[in-house]
Parts: C-alpha cells; sequence; structure tokens
C-alpha cells in the first residue's frame, strides 16, 4: 500500500494486476487499484478535480486531467472517508502514477492541492 498525507488529508492506494489482453494487434496490461481519501483534519473538504501523470515503461508519459473521481466530487467530513476503484491500461507490464486532487476546504474556502503517492504497478510475472 501506498499513503501520504498533505493538509490532514490522507491518501492510500492499493493496486492489482487484472490480467492481459489483445487489442488492435497489441498486447495490453490491465491494472486496478483502489483509493482511500481519509480526512484526518478539523475542516469537511470536497474533491472537485484530479491530475494524473501516468508512466508506462514502453510509452511516453501521459497526463489526463478531470472533474472529481469516477463521476463524483465527494465531500469529506472530519473523521470521514471516501474510497473508489479504478483502472488503467498499460503497453507494458510495468508502469507507474502519480498526481494530485483539488480540494476545497469549507470552513476557509481554501482551495489546495492533495498529493497523491506515486505508486507502482507490475504485473506478477514481471518481477524479479
Amino acid at each position: 500500500m501506498f499513503t501520504q498525507i498533505t493538509k490532514g488529508i490522507k491518501v492510500s492506494v492499493q493496486t492489482t494486476f487484472e490480467g492481459t489482453f489483445f487489442k488492435n494487434y497489441k498486447m495490453h496490461y490491465a491494472f486496478g487499484y483502489t483509493i482511500t481519501i481519509e480526512n484526518q483534519s478539523q475542516d469537511t473538504v470536497q474533491l472537485t478535480a484530479r491530475h494524473w501523470d501516468i508512466f508506462d515503461a514502453l510509452k511516453e508519459m501521459e497526463t489526463v486531467d478531470g472533474e472529481g473521481v469516477v463521476g463524483k466530487k465527494p465531500v469529506i467530513k472530519p473523521g470521514k472517508s471516501h474510497t473508489y476503484s479504478s483502472g488503467c491500461l498499460l503497453a507494458s507490464p510495468i508502469g507507474a502514477m502519480r498526481g494530485y486532487y483539488h480540494m476545497v476546504n469549507f470552513t476557509s474556502t481554501e482551495e489546495f492541492e492533495v498529493e497523491i503517492p506515486t505508486f507502482k504497478f507490475s504485473a506478477p510475472f514481471a518481477i524479479n
């Protein structure tokens, strides 16, 4: 598990290898990840956007920006958490992701970024 805390917001990531498949005559490697965002601060916050840098051993880095996470913009009260799962397709059996969430503090109206720790993907057969 990969974990990072920024301004009282703890982000934990667990990854899984989902399998391989052919698409457009190329092998693809499917990975899943589950992220838990835990509010350890004293203020209610809302996740409004995300930014991802996706690293694939056989391709150039890809950047993805978007609103919320999996169609939601969760409001997380102090002591509560939000968990969601998503996935990533890579051209190689090894890669990684990192990024940040854009958040709003409901008490101060401050907007801030919460770092998502770099987490690695590796198919079991690719590990030496």
